[in-house]
């Protein structure tokens, strides 16, 4: 499990656990909260071709799935 924190999403950078179309490494470039803080869209960017994929930020915690850094 990766310890993750909703407001330090932006910006972060993450290595895909399971590479998919030769995408590995990607950063949060954009995260959308509602009044409540809470976040209701998180968009990832691939560093290879710049590709903007929107995701479940709770995935991110998933170290099955990414881990935290470019690795």
């Amino acid at each position: 499990m990766n310890p993750l924190h909703p407001k330090k999403l932006l910006h972060s950078k993450w290595t895909k656990v399971n590479i998919t179309q030769k995408l590995k490494h990607f950063s949060v470039v954009k995260v959308t909260y509602d009044e409540d803080s809470n976040v209701i869209e998180c968009i990832i960017r691939a560093e290879m071709n710049a590709q903007e994929f929107d995701i479940n930020w709770r995935d991110l915690k998933d170290s099955q799935l990414w881990l935290q850094g470019w690795k």
